[in-house]
């Protein structure tokens, strides 16, 4: 039976639109990313729920409980950040019960994922009193991805948010790998993912003219640039370096 993950969209409904700023939503930001995340992860043969595919509100503890009712393995919640002075903090965090087990190294490999994406690390945080935390019966993670009323954070959000949908799900599957839940393929080193193909294919042609062994994956909804085919993982960390030293953003995938 392959491995299950609820995914969450935070808030929802008009009676819960989360955190707003300047006419933005984190109802609407964290439905958007959570089925870019949920989207990645059942290419990767994992049976992705949902709580919410649409705008509508439930409470953190019916969320709770429609995981444990379906017998979810996994139960991972989007959500976008807030400060009370507006552009006074940025970064991402991951909320969990408490800094033990699997949630806690998946929080950690989700943070580090989208550290490399260009947002600050804030660390993972315990929360207990937290209902999606406190009363699902599986491991359960709360990804702030970013603060909603941070300038620099929602540039992020929006200039790379295939990314960031990546980065969370990397960081899930990299877990769930090293821990011998799934297993994935050899470890490639991400530059970029695109629905355009006139963009995917410029990127493509700068990084072979630069050396790097580079190739379009086209098995998914988008076009993943990617370089390298490593049984190891510190040879993709390798080129992950370079490729950094060369000025791109990447993300190690399997």
């Amino acid at each position: 039976m392959a491995y299950s993950i609820m995914v969450d969209a935070g808030h929802g409904g008009e009676r819960d639109p989360g955190a707003v700023y300047n006419g933005r939503q984190e109802k609407d930001d964290a439905l958007r990313l959570a089925l870019a995340v949920g989207e990645i992860l059942q290419n990767h043969g994992i049976d992705v729920q949902y709580t919410r595919t649409t705008d509508v509100y439930e409470t953190p503890y019916e969320k709770a409980m429609e995981a444990n009712q379906a017998g979810a393995d996994l139960f991972l919640s989007i959500h976008r950040n807030s400060f009370p002075t507006d552009n006074e903090v940025s970064g991402v965090e991951t909320l969990v019960y408490d800094l033990s087990g699997l949630k806690y190294q998946m929080a950690q490999d989700i943070n580090d994922q989208l550290e490399a994406v260009g947002f600050v690390n804030l660390g993972v945080k315990e929360r207990p009193n937290l209902a999606v935390l406190r009363r699902t019966s599986m491991p359960a993670l709360l990804v702030e991805a970013g603060f909603i009323n941070s300038d620099v954070d929602n540039r992020l959000f929006d200039e790379n948010f295939q990314d960031i949908a990546q980065a969370i799900a990397e960081g899930v599957l990299d877990t769930l790998d090293s821990e011998g839940i799934i297993k994935d393929d050899n470890y490639h080193v991400q530059v970029g993912a695109f629905r355009n193909r006139r963009y995917a294919e410029l990127l493509l042609n700068e990084l072979l003219e630069e050396g790097f062994p580079a190739y379009i994956d086209d098995s998914g909804p988008y076009l993943r640039i990617q370089v390298g085919d490593f049984d190891d993982m510190e040879e993709a960390v390798e080129m992950e370096r370079r490729l950094k030293q060369a000025g791109y953003p990447t993300v190690i995938v399997k």
